[in-house]
């Protein structure tokens, strides 16, 4: 008797694999995650220790405290946001929610890979919009409309060029976009922008019935390991969202110390600083040594290497896991000339920035 065999999209597809592993080499220096640089907020540790004697209970469906919490710091309704296991799980809910086999979902070219990824699981057909110098272009992604789309995902800031669209590009987009097709804005790294000309989204989710938002705790708020993410959005989405989600995809852990967390305002203001602090270093030293950053507002870089033997981005990569310090590369985005890396600490960045050195010499 023959095997089981899984659907035909799936036993074609990669398994998403992040670079989080090193050869033994001593210390480990992560810095293909994006995650926070400073670690959680000692609030937010605190708080998770508080709920070890409560682990036997489940969580609430949809933790209450912590929707008016976030609604408090960010002025928006508590009514509105549905929860997940990171945002992962509900990129994976919109596109169960709203794709029939044959439906398109538009991404970007540099887009985050999750995105085409959910959409074939879903039995969709993934559209790339193609990016122009590395930049999102509002353009190629409405001349790829069709009336089979049903979903355009956007990241801003976009993952993994670190670039972003203004607040009016994606007004522009969700103005021109058909009223059925979902605009999905993942706002993973908000926190970090500090330009007037940006928004999160938050906005539109008020006023369009075609727009959610998605956040995430993994990045600044560093609490990638407890994997939270939230939504923002119209209520009918929110609800078609519940239907297919996995129910108590908030845990008790991630719940209390979210809580602690956004309400760590110090926490947050040193997490940006340091951000604005050595993310610029870090680029002005890698120019310095020839290399070409993509411009960025978030935590991270992507990093573009010579193509001559010997200084590639492949080998680049492979020169700094030996020495245990971790990286991105892009060639599943189709870019296998550039690293992407995420700001650490002020030591690992100095680390960071000899090792190149030395690499490229």
């Amino acid at each position: 008797m023959p095997a089981p065999t899984p659907r035909p999209t799936i036993a074609a597809m990669v398994r998403y694999q992040p670079n989080l592993s090193a050869p033994a080499v001593g210390r480990i220096i992560r810095l293909s995650a994006n995650e926070g640089a400073l670690g959680p907020s000692p609030k937010a540790m605190q708080a998770l220790a508080t709920v070890a004697a409560q682990v036997h209970h489940y969580p609430e469906e949809e933790p209450k405290a912590l929707a008016e919490a976030i609604g408090q710091a960010y002025g928006l309704d508590p009514a509105r946001m549905v929860f997940g296991c990171g945002s992962d799980e509900l990129i994976q809910a919109l596109c169960q929610a709203y794709i029939d086999p044959g439906d398109e979902v538009i991404h970007t070219e540099y887009g985050f890979i999750m995105y085409p990824m959910s959409a074939t699981v879903a039995g969709g057909v993934p559209v790339s919009a193609p990016d122009i110098d590395y930049r999102i272009s509002v353009d190629a992604i409405l001349e790829r409309v069709t009336e089979r789309t049903r979903i355009v995902f956007l990241a801003n800031p976009n993952n993994p060029t670190g670039s972003y669209l203004t607040r009016s590009d994606v007004a522009r987009l969700q103005r021109e976009l058909p009223e059925n097709v979902l605009l999905v804005i993942d706002a993973a790294y908000a926190e970090f922008v500090s330009r007037n000309d940006y928004s999160d989204g938050s906005e539109l989710v008020e006023t369009a019935e075609n727009v959610i938002m998605l956040r995430t705790f993994s990045k600044l708020y560093a609490m990638a390991g407890l994997r939270l993410g939230w939504g923002y959005g119209p209520q009918d989405v929110i609800n078609a969202m519940h239907v297919v989600k996995q129910p108590f995809g908030a845990n008790r852990g991630a719940v209390a110390a979210a809580i602690a967390a956004i309400g760590d305002k110090e926490f947050v203001e040193r997490s940006v600083a340091h951000n604005e602090t050595w993310q610029p270093w870090t680029k002005a030293k890698f120019e310095a040594l020839g290399l070409k950053c993509l411009p960025s507002v978030t935590n991270f870089l992507m990093v573009r290497f010579p193509d001559e033997a010997g200084h590639t981005a492949t080998e680049a990569g492979a020169y700094l896991s030996e020495r245990g310090i971790l990286t991105r590369g892009m060639a599943g985005y189709g870019a296998p000339e550039f690293l992407r890396l995420s700001i650490g600490t002020e030591e690992e960045m100095r680390i960071v920035v000899d090792t190149v050195a030395e690499f490229l010499n």
